[in-house]
């Protein structure tokens, strides 16, 4: 017979992954962090393609801990 967690468990392992969410928020909260213009990638300035791929990088965190909770 196979046991199932408890839902104290499942609620603790939840509860980790939705820390997840606030890594972006942390990074992006603090400017000084990414505010240069160099290194530029494929001419676009640090700043702006920083933030875009916290986009892409945000959106996979959220599917992370949306299917972990599911």
């Amino acid at each position: 017979m196979v046991s199932r967690p408890s839902r104290s468990a499942t609620r603790k392992k939840r509860r980790a992954f939705l820390l997840l969410l606030i890594i972006p928020f942390i990074v992006l909260l603090w400017p000084p962090f990414y505010n240069f213009t160099d290194p530029k990638l494929f001419g676009i300035p640090f700043f702006y393609w920083f933030q875009l791929s916290w986009v892409i990088i945000t959106a996979i965190i959220t599917a992370i801990v949306y299917f972990v909770g599911a």
